[in-house]
Order: C-alpha cells, then structure tokens, then sequence
C-alpha cells in the first residue's frame, strides 16, 4: 500500500520519537487515513542512561500534533530475548552481530506487526527510508514478506533535507531533534560501552600479520572482523581487526581493513536466508551496512563475487541481495 492509497484506512505507525516517523504520521494523516500513533518500549540496559522516556515523550508530543489517538505497545519482552541476548551471544562467539536486523525482524515487523493486526490495522508505517543516502534496506532483509507487505514507508524514497522540510512545514514539535546513533532501541547508549558493561574489558596482545606485537588492545569480545580498533601502545594506524583468538585473548591487525587473499575469495557463504523475491535476480550483495555493493550471482547458500571483494566478509552479519534497479531481494548470515 503507498500512502495515496491510505485514505479512510485504520494504520498503526511507529512513533519513535524522531522526525522520519513524526513525517510519516504526518503525511498519512494528510492523505485521509485513520492514524494511530503507537510508541515501541523496549528493554533497557540497567544503570546505563537511555533516552527511552524522552523519546515517549517527544512522541506524544506528535501525536498531539497532529491529533491522533497515542499507545505505548509493550516489547520489552521481545527485545530482549531476539536482539539484546543474541547480540550478546554472537559477539561471546567471537562473530559479528547484526542487532538492527533483528529488531526489525523480532519487533517492528514481528511483536508490532502482530499487535497491530489484532487492533484491526489495515497496514503499519515506518520512518524507515528505502533509497537515497539514508537507504535503510540493508536492515530489512529479514523481515517477514507478509510484514513487509503490510507496510507503508511514507519517506521511504526521500532525502533527509526534505524530511526535515516537511517537519518544519507540518509545525512538528521535533522538527530540529537530532537522529539517534545508537543501537534500535537504546538510545545514545553506544555498542561499546554496552558490551564493556557486559563483558568488561580484558586486555591482550595486539598482533601484525607476521605476529609481532604492535599494541595493546582492550578486549576481544569487545571487537569485530574489519573494524577498526584503537590500540595502546602502538604505532600511528588506522589499525584494523583482521582476525581473533578468543581462547588466546589476541587480535591481529593490519593497517587495511582485510588481507589480500581473504578480499580475492571469490564468494560469501551464507545461512538463514529469507528470500523476499526471487533469488535468480539476486545480482548485487552488500555485506556492510554503507559498504560497496559487489556484482555477482548466488549459487546454492553462495553468492559468488564477479570481481575481487572490496574487503573482508564477517561471520555473523548479514549478506544482503538487490535486483538490477536496487531492489531488496533478500537477504542472509555470513557464516564463511
């Protein structure tokens, strides 16, 4: 459904609390439809600051707005068990997670997609966009295709700048808020201060390619494939994580973000896939959230690269596929 097909139709949009889902209750309500505004509460680390309330808050504020009934749906519940528990188990086995994947799969498009329908929603809406700078289809892969379905994405195919026109224009009350950088769901609460509080921190060796100690690192569970670590005691970097021992507690690192054979594999194995379209016209993969889409074709549970991978693949985050025009075929987990 897109939002000109909307008018006299009962939808359940996600109030975040941010402008993306503000604009979009917005311009549903524009376009005739019956909009309720529901704020997704989800769990909280204990002791950490989260933004959760405001947010409710500035959610209300909305839906005052633009006067439209207001919930507070409950997935606390969810959240924990099929976001926060998995990404604390993936990073425990030394592997990549992808939390906003799950989130959208466990509670957007699962714990609120199932409450919405039991209210009598004819669709959802979202603030997620779905082309341009701030394309957030890599997250999507996931989600079940009858979800999907069921969904409106209001800004889906606009640029930033104009989102916060439309914001300013409809007299929103967060018309200037800034977007949030932390996990789905917690806040400002960065990824790494949550997996120190978790984990600790527990510091190793430092290795290069050949071995040699170059540094002091904090943690290995604190750190994945490909990303790029600040090392005590090191030469100037960037430093990059290329591989990890966790029964030893080391990383080797290097000064680019993959090796060379690891880049030069030609393919991507991948397990858990949710096809949204048609495999055969899965041409591109993404395997980084803002990483280069690489051309190539899947063959079984491999994509198999037309050209030299751009950098190292991660176990335990998401391969993604797209048609010729972009589109989201769907997606998998890189196991190798």
């Amino acid at each position: 459904m897109e939002v000109k097909d909307a008018k006299g139709k009962n939808i359940f949009v996600g109030l975040s609390g941010g402008v993306d889902s503000a604009v979009s209750a917005a311009l549903l309500k524009r376009a005739g439809a019956r909009v309720t505004g529901v704020f997704i509460k989800g769990w909280y680390p204990p002791g950490m600051p989260c933004t959760w309330a405001a947010d409710r808050r500035d959610a209300m504020r909305v839906a005052a707005r633009l006067k439209i009934p207001f919930r507070t749906f409950d997935a606390s519940v969810e959240y924990k068990k099929g976001v926060i528990d998995y990404l604390l188990a993936e990073y425990a086995a030394g592997r990549t997670p992808n939390p906003d994947v799950m989130c959208n799969r466990e509670v957007k498009f699962g714990a609120f997609y199932r409450y919405a329908m039991e209210q009598g929603a004819d669709a959802l809406a979202t603030g997620h966009y779905r082309s341009g700078a701030k394309d957030q289809s890599y997250f999507l892969w996931a989600v079940p295709k009858e979800a999907l379905d069921a969904t409106i994405f209001p800004v889906g195919g606009m640029e930033k700048e104009k989102v916060r026109k439309l914001a300013k224009r409809f007299k929103l009350p967060v018309a200037e808020k800034h977007d949030s950088q932390g996990i789905c769901f917690l806040g400002d609460v960065s990824v790494e201060e949550f997996l120190k509080s978790e984990f600790g921190e527990a510091p190793g060796r430092a290795l290069d390619e050949e071995g040699r100690e170059v540094g002091v690192h904090d943690g290995v569970l604190l750190h994945t494939i490909g990303e790029r670590v600040a090392l005590a005691g090191a030469t100037p970097g960037p430093w990059y994580v290329l591989a990890k021992d966790l029964k030893a507690n080391t990383l080797t690192v290097g000064k680019e973000r993959a090796r060379a054979p690891a880049r030069a594999r030609p393919e991507i194995a991948f397990a858990s896939a949710n096809w949204l379209g048609d495999p055969t016209r899965a041409v591109e993969a993404q395997y980084r959230y803002r990483g280069a889409r690489v051309r190539g074709r899947v063959d079984g549970a491999r994509f198999v690269s037309d050209a030299t991978l751009p950098e190292m693949p991660a176990p335990g985050q998401s391969l993604v596929f797209y048609d010729d025009g972009g589109g989201l075929q769907g997606g998998g987990i890189i196991t190798a």
